[in-house]
């Protein structure tokens, strides 16, 4: 989806608010909409909480052990026998066992909270924020800016209209994979080449086709790495001085390093491989008449 106005069919009428919002994010099929607050400063209190209750807790624990210690045999054959414990809690009316089993049982649930907020926390983390150009279309509907960008008002009131406010509190739920710096360049300003036709277009708002911008950026990367090799040998076998030679191979070893390193995601040992075996490829092809080959004369 791209935040793109044009010209577009009447959307489905609906009332501004949670039904009209759930249409919007709903009909794109990229699934780049799912876009949500994470509430980050209540995870973080909530965790705190956790945190703080199970630290109690676990004094509540300590404490018991430390009595246990000076108990009679009754309850040191509780605190090693989970079936006399369990017993002596429930059946025989003990109060400090019962006392204990209420800890325990408080414990175990708190604990799975705690755990539960760990994973769940870890996860959201590894998800990304939307991108500036999805963020964009989101918030045309979110606020309600086209046409009249001057009588925007929220979808949704009261505290939720501020909900998409903070860009870095917001997560897409959907990772967009392989966004290296061409396919963000096509999508951000090439976006209208690329409709999607399985969405509806909408007012102020063109959904572009990641599968289409994929593809493309596919074609285009696979010619232009043939261009930069064939074009490389084509070249020198054209120039016959060597000083001539040593310097568009240096010319095109740079262009070659640099289309990798700014047009996709390759990390820099991968960078230092590829653009090694480019440079190699062009030095075999011209070291067998490099030396021999005579300069024009001056």
């Amino acid at each position: 989806m791209a935040g793109r106005a044009y010209d577009a069919e009447s959307k489905r009428h609906l009332l501004s608010g949670y039904s009209s919002l759930a249409h919007f994010i709903a009909t794109d099929h990229d699934k780049t909409t799912f876009i949500y607050k994470r509430f980050d400063e209540l995870a973080a209190r909530n965790l705190l909480y956790l945190q703080s209750e199970l630290a109690e807790l676990q004094g509540k624990q300590q404490t018991f052990d430390e009595e246990d210690l000076s108990a009679a045999m009754e309850t040191k054959q509780c605190a090693r026998n989970y079936a006399d414990f369990e017993r002596a809690a429930a059946h025989d009316g003990n109060t400090k066992q019962k006392e204990r089993m209420e800890l325990m049982l408080q414990i175990r649930q708190t604990m799975k909270e705690y755990r539960e907020a760990l994973f769940l926390g870890t996860t959201l983390a590894s998800q990304p924020r939307p991108s500036k150009r999805v963020l964009r279309g989101f918030r045309t509907e979110f606020y309600n800016e086209w046409p009249d960008k001057s009588k925007s008002f929220p979808s949704l009131g009261g505290r939720s209209a501020g909900l998409y406010d903070d860009v870095d509190d917001l997560v897409a739920l959907k990772a967009q994979e392989n966004q290296d710096r061409l396919t963000t360049f096509a999508q951000e300003h090439l976006g209208f080449l690329f409709p999607d036709r399985r969405s509806r277009s909408r007012e102020g708002i063109a959904y572009a086709s990641d599968r289409a911008i994929s593809s493309f950026i596919a074609w285009f990367s696979t010619i232009l790495a043939a261009l930069l090799l064939i074009g490389a040998i084509v070249v020198l076998y054209n120039v016959q001085s060597s000083n001539w030679r040593l310097g568009l191979i240096a010319a095109f070893t740079c262009l070659f390093a640099g289309s990798v390193g700014l047009l996709t995601n390759a990390r820099r040992a991968e960078l230092f491989g590829a653009t090694a075996a480019y440079a190699a490829v062009l030095v075999v092809f011209v070291s067998g008449n490099l030396g021999s080959t005579s300069l024009p004369p001056g």
